[in-house]
């Protein structure tokens, strides 16, 4: 059996707000608004991989928000070509970073928190250095 990713789906309050967010900020392409049983949501593509939102079902008595660590969900780590450029591009649109740039052996990251308080982080694959 083979196994790959096919999407990620996302529960939000704003369903304007983030669908604005993915495609403004992030430059994914709305592929079509729709509904995920009574709820309202949309698919986007996000250079290939398809992020679904959608809002709450009447029948969901949702609590917390993404503001605070849970099991089940961390963060979306999405890869950039330069996390200095995207750092700065995303700051100056006010979003709050809580770990600028940095290195680790083989990456260069970022973290930041989008609408909704969705905690973000930006991979930059480093050269080898051996």
């Amino acid at each position: 059996m083979i196994y790959s990713f096919h999407h990620i789906h996302l529960i939000c309050k704003d369903l304007e707000n983030m669908i604005d967010f993915f495609t403004g900020q992030l430059g994914a392409n709305l592929i079509g608004r729709k509904k995920f049983g009574t709820a309202d949501g949309a698919s986007l593509d996000l250079q290939g991989t398809t992020v679904n939102l959608r809002v709450a079902r009447d029948d969901e008595d949702m609590s917390g928000d993404a503001s605070q660590p849970r099991f089940g969900y961390d963060h979306i780590g999405l890869q950039v070509d330069d996390v200095d450029a995207a750092f700065q591009e995303l700051k100056a649109n006010g979003f709050s970073f809580f770990m600028e740039p940095r290195n680790l052996p083989d990456l260069r990251i970022a973290f930041f928190r989008g609408p909704e308080d969705i905690i973000i982080e930006l991979v930059q694959d480093l050269p080898d250095r051996g």
